[in-house]
């Protein structure tokens, strides 16, 4: 059986050997494709000198050649990135950039050469824009030839105003169990409207047999009315005739 490997790319702006909360999510994602038996590696990309353009190599010591060496032995990757400004930071809109030049490289069969291979991806950042960002990122593997599965990304974001991030936060967050709340009556939420009082209206209105015979039906009734009957069929050229 063919081994599967993922390829994380970590899209922080912090250099190594800076603490990241973008690499954290990466990391759990690995472990959490290793437990499925795909092998992995993270690479910081600030940590090499890519250049902006949108080729595959743009010369003079630019650093993405090698990570694309990468890429290419990879059947899984995966963009983590922070959320800066409610969008993708912008060392993530560099690497997207540089994917850019994978529409003119083709195999041997005329296809892309992202073709068959799958892509995610891990936000992570404060206050909003989780799905936004996720939105940017996916389009844009999309349009490059990459597969993105449905639910393929991951995300955490903190509360507003707060400076703390992913990796500082006490444990990973789990999904709540889904709960079924029972909504108290009416009569114990609505002001001024207590069970003594309850009793004291129904012993006013009497039974509630007599009660509902004396509130308004209002219930849907579905009455039949009969259809007119179809008119008689003109052709274009009797109507023509006519005229």
């Amino acid at each position: 059986m063919t081994s599967i490997r993922a390829l994380v790319l970590n899209c922080t702006l912090k250099p190594s050997p800076a603490p990241s909360s973008s690499e954290q999510l990466g990391q759990e994602v690995l472990a959490e494709l290793a437990a499925q038996g795909v092998d992995g590696e993270l690479v910081r990309v600030v940590d090499h000198d890519v250049r902006f353009g949108v080729s595959t190599d743009e010369g003079d010591g630019d650093g993405w050649p090698t990570i694309r060496a990468k890429l290419v032995e990879a059947q899984v990757l995966i963009i983590a990135t922070p959320i800066w400004l409610g969008q993708p930071s912008s060392v993530c809109k560099m690497v997207l950039e540089r994917l850019d030049a994978e529409l003119s490289e083709t195999d041997a069969e005329g296809r892309l050469s992202t073709y068959g291979k799958v892509a995610g991806v891990a936000v992570v950042g404060n206050e909003d824009g989780a799905h936004h960002t996720i939105g940017q990122v996916q389009q844009a593997l999309n349009e490059v030839g990459f597969t993105c599965p449905a639910a393929g990304a991951t995300y955490w974001v903190g509360e507003a105003l707060h400076k703390v991030d992913y990796r500082d936060a006490a444990r990973s967050p789990t999904p709540p169990a889904v709960r079924r709340r029972r909504w108290p009556s009416t009569a114990r939420t609505s002001p001024g409207c207590s069970p003594s009082s309850r009793t004291h209206r129904r012993k006013r209105e009497g039974p509630r047999s007599a009660r509902a015979a004396s509130r308004p039906d209002r219930r849907l009734r579905f009455v039949e009315r009969p259809r007119p009957a179809p008119a008689a069929p003109t052709s274009r050229v009797v109507h023509l005739l006519r005229l």
